[in-house]
């Protein structure tokens, strides 16, 4: 496994934390300013030296530029160039080096929760979902539309970033409920995942295994890993507890999927791809930033890395 972290652009005190962690690997997500151009060699090339001029080399994109990505999802007038510009951008990354880009299939409404400041163990602050206090965000997409919108994405990309040999690795739902509101979600079981994946029928289609997500979808993670090892390009390690219609978030260590044994499995299944940490507890004296603050980030990467130590995988 290679460690990661979630990085900003912009270097702040997290590029400490995860140096100071042994974490040599980032997964990057670019600027969103608008003097950035994503398709313009030279401004990657200023963010990529900004990172391994700090010891951090760059190996993941997440996530795919929302300002186009959001374009792509929804199906609107802006589409067609959204989806040129991803693939003007994948030449760049091959000449990098980094090799995927972790990308969703949310339109509209990104990853969603209800609550941010649910209890957990000490007192540390969590977020969680209840389906019964969805609030209508006023706008709609319908399943089919999402479908369409897809598989015009995949099959115009495809080409490129088999070309360029760049791994597309696509995140589930969040949460993986068939609607919020009236805006329809499409990645909510491994059957619909499978069959997005199958639209694509390329090497360089594959997943981002976020755990706690199929752990919400009612899937069982010890048949869908074996069963898609050959396609998890990515890992987000992750934990919670409850089911898809009402869960919370929990410590590395206190959910409901079994953490360590996860690990024993993409071992004895030949995975050895990168994985990060995700979402995180909000802990004593940390007000802003839930699911990314500093202190929770700090206990998962060094759980993470215990684990992996432990059963012989860094």
């Amino acid at each position: 496994m290679i460690i990661t972290d979630y990085l900003r652009s912009k270097r702040d005190l997290t590029w400490d934390y995860a140096k100071q962690c042994g974490v040599g690997h980032g997964v990057i997500r670019l600027p969103e300013d608008p003097a950035f151009d994503i398709c313009d060699l030279s401004h990657w090339q200023s963010v990529y030296k900004e990172f391994t001029d700090f010891g951090i080399k760059p190996i993941v994109v997440e996530p795919m530029p929302n300002a186009l990505h959001d374009h792509i999802k929804a199906g609107d007038e802006k589409r067609d160039e959204s989806i040129e510009k991803v693939i003007r951008m994948l030449p760049i990354m091959d000449c990098l080096d980094i090799r995927t880009i972790c990308f969703n299939f949310m339109a509209h409404v990104g990853w969603y929760r209800t609550d941010y400041n649910i209890e957990e163990r000490g007192g540390a602050l969590v977020t969680g979902f209840d389906a019964a206090a969805c609030q209508d965000s006023g706008m709609e997409i319908t399943q089919e539309q999402l479908w369409e919108n897809y598989t015009c994405f995949v099959k115009a990309v495809l080409p490129y970033a088999e070309r360029y040999g760049i791994r597309l690795a696509l995140h589930p739902d969040d949460p993986p409920v068939p609607r919020l509101g009236k805006v329809s979600r499409i990645m909510i079981s491994h059957e619909n995942i499978k069959k997005a994946i199958e639209i694509g029928n390329s090497d360089f289609l594959g997943i981002t295994m976020c755990q706690a997500c199929y752990q919400m979808m009612g899937e069982d993670l010890f048949s869908v890993i074996p069963e898609m090892k050959e396609k998890i390009f990515f890992i987000h390690f992750r934990n919670a507890t409850g089911n898809k219609y009402h869960f919370h978030e929990t410590f590395h260590d206190n959910g409901d999927i079994r953490m360590g044994e996860m690990l024993a499995l993409y071992k004895k299944c030949g995975i050895d791809v990168p994985i990060r940490v995700d979402h995180v507890p909000t802990m004593a004296g940390e007000k802003e930033n839930s699911g990314y603050t500093a202190l929770g980030r700090l206990y998962a990467i060094g759980y993470l890395k215990g684990l992996l130590e432990g059963l012989g995988m860094e």
